[in-house]
């Protein structure tokens, strides 16, 4: 499909800049302008095609140009040379950059450790199956969910807006779909792709009988409320407010999602508040996870 599109795109950026330079002759020569169809085709067509398609563009070069014939052969000779190079150059490097992408692919679905990228707005883009086996959705898919259903804590770090080249380590309690809660160790680091900021995480289980002792007053809300009370029973409009809470927006944001003025946002999260007994929005998020994760 991407390759009959690419083929009709260059046949048609090599039929206009033909009739161009025919038109506009001996006003203005626009044969250079053959080297970008050939660096398109560059992208998806063998070298001996590319070579090809480098002498039939110079020869129309030589022969809508406004040139005179003298050292025609030589002229044109240079002409291939110049847009066979381009265009084999082109084509080398994007297949070196495929092969490389192939490459680290392979190694992230192949490797026993679990591998993530999260976008700027806290939704996981790529997951290998280490990722899918240590988190364990109940759908079995980690790609479009938000990050902050499993490691609240790396979604809050992210949110903070640190820029690309931050990288960083922490210990943090993270839940599992099946909503099993355990020890993670995770490793980030930030880039950019897309003019976005976006994360990739490597994420480990401590496996240990004690719990570590938490990086921030979020990963403590299970020490600091040991008696909190359940969130059954919500109404339609809490249930739309923790969705989007867990997700990291703002009251602003969450009146703009569902429709609702910011005053009713905050009083609808005070009235969670008041029924689960928590203080901060951390805490309620969490507790919210533990208890009403299918509802979420």
């Amino acid at each position: 499909m991407h390759r009959a599109k690419y083929g009709s795109i260059t046949a048609s950026g090599v039929l206009l800049i033909a009739l161009l330079d025919h038109f506009t002759q001996p006003q203005l020569d626009v044969g250079s302008l053959y080297i970008f169809p050939i660096i398109l085709a560059a992208l998806y067509l063998p070298r001996w095609t590319i070579v090809l398609l480098a002498l039939g563009c110079a020869a129309l070069s030589e022969a809508f140009g406004k040139l005179p014939p003298t050292s025609m052969s030589v002229r044109m000779g240079f002409h291939a040379l110049a847009f066979a190079g381009s265009g084999l150059l082109a084509g080398e490097l994007f297949r070196r950059r495929r092969r490389d992408a192939a490459r680290l692919k392979a190694l992230a679905e192949t490797s026993t450790a679990a591998m993530l990228t999260v976008d700027e707005s806290g939704v996981i883009e790529m997951a290998n199956r280490g990722a899918v086996e240590l988190l364990a959705p109940r759908d079995g898919r980690l790609v479009d969910k938000p990050i902050a259903a499993f490691l609240p804590s790396l979604h809050h770090m992210l949110v903070g807006g640190e820029g690309p080249g931050f990288r960083a380590s922490m210990q943090c309690v993270g839940h599992k779909g099946d909503g099993e809660v355990f020890n993670a160790t995770v490793s980030y680091s930030t880039y950019e792709s897309g003019g976005a900021t976006r994360a990739a995480a490597i994420i480990g289980n401590l496996r240990c009988e004690e719990s570590p002792e938490p990086s921030s007053d979020e990963d403590a809300v299970r020490m600091e409320l040991p008696a909190v009370q359940p969130t059954t029973d919500l109404s339609r409009r809490e249930v739309e407010v923790l969705r989007c809470l867990v997700q990291g927006l703002s009251n602003k944001e969450i009146a703009a999602r569902i429709a609702i003025s910011e005053s009713t946002v905050k009083n609808t999260i005070q009235q969670l508040f008041n029924r689960t007994g928590v203080r901060t929005r951390g805490q309620l998020v969490r507790v919210a996870l533990q208890q009403d994760r299918n509802l979420l």
